[in-house]
Formats: C-alpha cells, sequence, structure tokens
C-alpha cells in the first residue's frame, strides 16, 4: 500500500502542469500583456513546489535595453525546478535620472512582500540577480537598497560594478549617469566602495576573457565583500567572452552547476 501510495504521488508530480507565466505591474497587480519596448512590467514564473525562496531577475543591456530572454526568462526553469519562484523585472530605464532603475526595482520588492502569502513566497527570502549592466543594478540593490528592501542575496553574472573610467563599461556608465558626471555620483555608483557588512551574500561569475567589461569589476567587488566579512563566491571561467546570459558557451553545464551547488549550500539547507 505504501508503494502504491508513492507511486501515485510521483505520477502526480510528473502530471502536474508545466509553471507559465504571470505578468504583473510594478505593483503585483496581474496585467494582461507581454513585453513591449521598454514597457515597466514584471514576468512571474512560479515553481509546481515553491520552497519560499524567490530571486527577481534584472536583464542587462547597458541601462539602454533589457536582455528579457537569454538573461531573464531562459533561467526560470533552472530556478523552478529547485523550488525557487522567479520575477523577471523589467525595470525603469534611466534616460537622464540614474535614481529611476533602482527605485522600480524597490517598488516591486515592496509590492511582492506585501503578496508574499498569496504568491507562496517568504518575504524575507527574495534575492537579486544581475547581468552586466543588470548587474550593476543587482549590485546596487545590494548595497544601498531602503530598509525594507534588503534582498536576501545577490547573483551576479559578468556584472558591471564600477563607474571609475578605468575598470567601467563606457556606455553603461554613460546610460546610467550622462556624459559630465561628477565626482560623487562615480563614486556613489561605484559598487566596489559601496559594500557594507550588512551586504547580502554574493554569487559571482565571469569570463577570463571578457572583452566588454574588464574582470577587476567582479575582483573588486568579491574582495570588498570578503573585507566586509560578506560570504562571498567567485568563479571565472577561462573562456566564454561576454553577456552568455542561460546561452550556451563552453562552461554552461559548469556555470550551472556551480550555480546550483551555491543555492543548495546556502539557500535549501533544509
Amino acid at each position: 500500500m505504501k508503494k502504491f501510495a508513492l507511486l501515485f504521488l510521483a505520477l502526480m508530480a510528473v502530471c502536474l502542469p508545466a509553471s507559465s507565466v504571470v505578468y504583473l505591474d510594478l505593483d503585483g497587480n496581474s496585467v494582461n500583456q507581454s513585453y513591449i519596448a521598454n514597457n515597466l512590467y514584471v514576468e512571474m514564473y512560479s515553481p509546481r513546489r515553491p520552497n519560499g525562496w524567490s530571486v527577481m531577475i534584472y536583464p542587462g543591456g547597458a541601462y539602454e535595453w533589457k536582455g528579457m530572454t537569454y538573461e531573464g526568462s531562459d533561467f526560470a526553469s533552472f530556478y523552478n525546478d529547485l523550488g525557487i519562484t522567479v520575477f523577471v523585472v523589467s525595470y525603469q530605464l534611466p534616460y537622464g535620472n540614474c535614481t529611476a532603475p533602482l527605485e522600480s526595482c524597490e517598488r516591486f520588492m515592496r509590492a511582492a512582500k506585501a503578496k508574499a502569502s498569496d504568491w507562496r513566497i517568504d518575504p524575507d527570502k527574495i534575492g537579486v540577480m544581475g547581468s552586466s549592466a543588470g548587474g550593476h543594478l543587482a549590485s546596487t540593490h545590494a548595497t544601498a537598497f531602503s530598509p525594507d528592501t534588503r534582498p536576501a542575496f545577490q547573483i551576479l553574472l559578468y556584472p558591471v560594478i564600477s563607474m571609475n573610467d578605468e575598470l567601467t563599461h563606457a556606455q553603461s556608465k554613460t546610460n546610467l549617469l550622462g556624459n559630465t558626471a561628477n565626482e560623487q555620483k562615480v563614486y556613489q555608483y561605484s559598487n566596489e566602495l559601496q559594500v557594507k557588512d550588512n551586504t547580502p551574500m554574493a554569487y559571482i561569475a565571469l569570463s577570463d576573457d571578457d572583452w566588454a567589461v574588464p574582470v577587476d569589476n567582479s575582483i573588486l567587488y568579491y574582495k570588498a565583500c570578503i573585507d566586509h566579512n560578506v560570504p562571498a563566491e567567485l568563479h571565472i571561467f577561462p573562456s566564454g567572452g561576454h553577456g552568455w546570459g542561460y546561452n550556451d558557451f563552453d562552461y554552461h553545464d559548469e556555470f550551472l552547476a556551480t550555480l546550483k551547488a551555491w543555492i543548495e549550500k546556502n539557500l535549501i539547507t533544509e
């Protein structure tokens, strides 16, 4: 009888429908739309068996556009299989207002916390992930959050971190801060200088041959985390260039394996 019950449960799991996308506005309300230009919205992908953890994904695009698929929704199945709810955030691009991207992300995090019970997530287990310029936004959220929007963790892929001319990705800096950013703004948005003791734990991955964003962005951010006793893990793959996201590259399987291991070690511990 026990074997039959286990078999029945296994068959039910196979027959459960796969997760599908739900579109939300930044206040967490359902909307009947998909991606159009730079609309502000969120794609929510819920796992069959949520464990309470969730991740807000900020796709990259030099603060000019957003790679919503390969740096966003393509990760949904990976996270859902681990019981993690996914929010792919089409955040506000700067357009001359450098505070707008983070403000839009914090707006949605507040909505997610308010609707946590409905969405079967834990309001204290919401992390952030970002790639390239989206990695700059995620690390900004992780270092400059409001008291009520601290992420539980950060996952950064080949991130832009610094606004220093010797390190930064010029296009991302110009789009975020403009052509004549003053020293105070450069310092404020150079996130390797903004890590604090309460910065959330970090997983960082990039390629050694990144042709767009100097590897020192990730290395200096990792060092800053270690200096502040923030748990951090850094993976530098020998090749892959820039912008691989979920796309196939020489170390795609190794990347996903290390990310899964980090999640299982630090998040899904019970």
